[in-house]
């Protein structure tokens, strides 16, 4: 598995949510495979001010032609033979000193682009009349307002355009840090701040940090997990056997993603500090109960097999439903959701595996544990409080229902509170560059996040009408109406600036021809004018390809600002019929696209399936309860500790203001997929008890507390602290899964040590039934069916030997009594 971690890749894009037969997907796909892939659009802006003289212009231009020419790359060509050919990332750069201008071509009857700088790049500084002439001519052509400067004149854009198939692929090396790192040094030099914005740099930003932390939060993993294995066990060995086993967990984990081809993303590196948290109770299980046999008889290879057919057994049933529930995220029909369930899953089982391996053969190599090593096992102040524990569950019950009832009602006035949310960069921290500059460019732009209108009219060269162009611009000027988005660009305005160059370049005459004369003579100077409008790559990525082959289909390019899903649906449903009034869907099949929509509803549609894999986390699991109890009403009562947390979360997030969004819905899962097995661990051994002690209910559920508690305190204590290192990372999403996680497996611990059973005590006639004695796998109760105490390990021994055998294993146990 380790040979596999170099092939392991990030994942860039902003996708896997929504599964490829969703009708959102599919309009998408179909915008994609018409106009291109939209969204690799680098945004740099700044104030306008400072940049309006001769020396501004100059430095903004030597910027523009750094980045153009910045990261030109040798590719093969693709018929795979070694002829290299020159490739660039960048397209295009496209800003205020690059601006061009339609004229009217007198002598052919049409128009022709040219830029209003006559030579670029520039090589040296333009006269201060040269400068305000050029501006004056820019604030003079409407097209730009929105584009290259604001409405107040007060900021500008420069727009990076990527090469989609190149940035889209492995082969997009450093780009986005390397434009970053330019214009940083551009602002340092010339003290421009600059913002950057856009969603080339917003994904390898978020991608860069990922890429970060997941170090630092398998490195924190183990520093935090060994400093409790050491502090419980005050062994060196036990913490290093401990970390050997989830050292090869983590490896196996990462190499499974490797194998199984699955990129890197923000949840999924998530599971590699995942496994330490979860392996580690493991070897607490296995090792609390190999240190308590050996303390017991002393004989080193009869604690190594007890604690296999014990511990282990029990241990391979919790991690399997650990794992199921984790599984259940593969039915649902998102990828990424499918993604997290299957590598969590398989290496989950994997890490129980490892656990039964590798430490009983470590064990076995190494010497056998001294006197001090069980002295943990002894430790006063730890069954102090579970001899406390067993009071209150005793003596006290009516205590522990009334505080359960109380949380109850807490929790269910939060849940009424709760919100659900998400927007593309909401899981970043509030002083975040990618924040602070979004913003910016939301303030003096309306927004940088793609969102696209495709109109469909059915017809050939329906699109270019003239009844389209005047419902375009109706379409238009309903999306001024919101603030969210910034200015839109569509074929209407390019039709616009050139009917503003045939009326001789006046700003007033930035309109659409009316219908009659003006018309009438426009139209052949129009149709005349397309190729020299294909001829400028500048002008092609700015007017964005406006129609497709036929002319039947047309779009409306509009940037948004990173609304939450709620206030994005919100504006969905307010701007749809206004839309349906001017594009009527008898006649236009409309729709409403975009990086922005498909983020809208691949989050809606991840929180709801999130829901449902809940739903079916706990039935699947009530159901493997039910196989191995035989009993309706016990599994009942083994599910309310376990969903009662999951309620007091839910409370919690209503009443802190925590949304509802993927990475916090999250928890819900872990949590209950976790803190179940301390339930089966628990009810195993209150089984155990019933069976030993002639079926005295009350004395098996104390004897079974008194048992399980201090290593359910122990697991607990390490994955408290486990997840809540989660809580140090930069993305929001990340730190309150660690906090919220922590919190419900610390109620999910209180829940199973004192309402399990103060239940079980409170319903003994009617809850345990004489089916429980016998379960429908006797996996758990191995111990009970053989006196495992009169068990030893018997190498070559001889028909007839048995009173040799005999006087041979008495003198041992005289020895080890003798020795303790």
């Amino acid at each position: 598995m380790g040979g596999q971690i170099p092939n392991l890749k990030l994942q860039y894009e902003f996708g896997g949510l929504l599964p490829e037969t969703d009708s959102t997907a599919i309009d998408y796909e179909r915008f994609k495979k018409i106009f291109g892939t939209e969204g690799n659009v680098m945004l740099i802006g700044s104030d306008l001010d400072p940049l309006q003289s001769p020396q501004g212009v100059l430095a903004w231009d030597q910027l523009a032609e750094s980045i153009r020419t910045m990261d030109v790359r040798r590719d093969t060509t693709d018929d795979g033979l070694d002829n290299p050919v020159p490739v660039s990332l960048v397209d295009s750069v496209f800003c205020f000193t690059r601006a061009f201008d339609v004229v009217k071509d007198t002598t052919n009857r049409r128009f022709v682009i040219q830029p209003i700088l006559p030579s670029l790049p520039l090589q040296s500084e333009m006269s201060g009349a040269e400068t305000d002439a050029f501006f004056g001519r820019l604030f003079d052509l409407p097209f730009y307002e929105g584009l290259l400067y604001n409405q107040e004149r007060t900021a500008t854009l420069m727009t990076v355009f990527m090469n989609p198939q190149l940035f889209n692929s492995e082969r997009r090396g450093t780009i986005v840090e390397d434009v970053t790192a330019l214009a940083d040094a551009w602002s340092e030099e010339h003290g421009v701040k600059l913002a950057l914005s856009g969603l080339p740099f917003i994904r390898i930003e978020m991608t860069n940090k990922v890429k970060d932390e997941i170090g630092y939060f398998i490195g924190a993993a183990f520093l935090v997990t060994a400093l409790l294995l050491f502090l419980f066990f005050r062994n060196p060995v036990v913490m290093g056997v401990s970390m050997i086993v989830v050292s090869i967990g983590v490896v196996w984990c990462l190499g499974s993603m490797a194998l199984l081809d699955y990129k890197l993303s923000l949840m999924t590196s998530l599971i590699p500090p995942l496994m330490i948290v979860i392996g580690v109770p493991n070897c607490i299980y296995l090792v609390n109960k190999y240190h308590g046999e050996y303390k017991r008889h002393g004989n080193k290879a009869m604690a190594l097999q007890r604690m296999i057919v014990k511990v282990g057994n029990a241990t391979l049933l919790t991690n399997f439903t650990t794992a199921l529930g984790f599984a259940t995220f593969i039915f649902t029909r998102s990828e990424v959701l499918k993604e997290f369930g299957v590598v969590t899953a398989l290496n989950i089982m994997g890490m129980f595996v490892i656990s039964i391996v590798v430490i009983p053969a470590l064990m076995t190599w190494l010497p056998p544990p001294k006197s001090r090593h069980t002295e943990h096992l002894d430790r006063r102040w730890m069954f102090t409080f579970v001899n406390h524990l067993v009071h209150i569950v005793q003596n006290h019950r009516s205590k522990v229902y009334i505080g359960s009832v109380a949380i109850l009602l807490f929790s269910i006035t939060g849940l009424l509170q709760m919100e659900t949310t998400g927007n593309i960069v909401d899981d970043l921290p509030d002083k975040d560059r990618v924040i602070t500059d979004l913003q910016w460019v939301e303030a003096r732009f309306g927004g940088s996040m793609p969102f696209e209108i495709m109109i469909d009219t059915g017809k050939p060269n329906g699109a270019a009408s003239n009844a389209s162009m005047k419902r375009i611009e109706k379409l238009q000027n309903v999306l001024s109406d919101y603030p969210e988005f910034s200015r839109s660009v569509s074929a209407a305005d390019a039709t616009k600036f050139a009917f503003q160059a045939f009326k001789n370049g006046h700003p007033k005459n930035y309109r659409l021809p009316r219908l009659g004369m003006e018309k009438t003579q426009f139209g052949p100077w129009l149709r005349g004018s397309e190729d020299a409008a294909e001829e400028s790559s500048v002008a092609q990525n700015v007017t964005s390809n406006f129609f497709d082959s036929t002319r039947s289909i047309t779009r409306v390019s509009v940037q948004m600002a990173d609304v939450g899903t709620v206030e994005m649906s919100d504006l969905m449903d307010d701007i749809q019929p206004r839309i349906d009034s001017i594009f009527p869907p008898s006649n236009y099949d409309l729709i409403m696209t975009g990086t922005s929509v498909a983020f809208l509803k691949g989050t809606t549609y991840m929180v709801q399936n999130l829901g449902i894999s809940i739903v079916l986390a706990i039935c699947v699991i009530a159901l493997m309860m039910a196989m191995l109890f035989k009993s309706a009403r016990m599994v009942a009562i083994a599910l309310v500790p376990n969903l009662f947390p999951l309620l007091f979360t839910a409370g919690f997030m209503g009443w802190i203001g925590i949304p509802i969004k993927p990475s916090t819905v999250l928890v819900f899962s872990i949590a209950f997929g976790i803190s179940v097995d301390d339930t089966i661990h628990f009810l195993a051994k209150y089984r155990q008890e019933l069976n030993v002690k002639g079926w005295n209910i009350s004395e098996a559920v104390i004897l079974a507390l008194k048992e399980t508690g201090v290593s359910m305190m122990y697991t607990s204590i390490v994955l408290f602290f486990g997840f809540l290192m989660f809580a140090l990372s930069t993305f929001e999403g990340t730190r309150f899964l660690g906090v919220l996680v922590s919190i419900t497996l610390g109620v999910a611990m209180t829940t199973n040590l004192l309402l399990l059973p103060s239940l079980l005590l409170q319903f003994e006639k009617t809850l345990t039934t004489r089916s429980f004695k016998e379960p429908f796998f006797s996996i758990l109760d191995e111990e009970e069916d053989i006196e495992l105490e009169e068990l030893e390990i018997q190498r070559g021994l001889s028909p007839g030997r048995g009173e040799e055998r005999h006087d041979e294993l008495m003198n041992q146990r005289a020895k080890s009594s003798s020795e303790n």
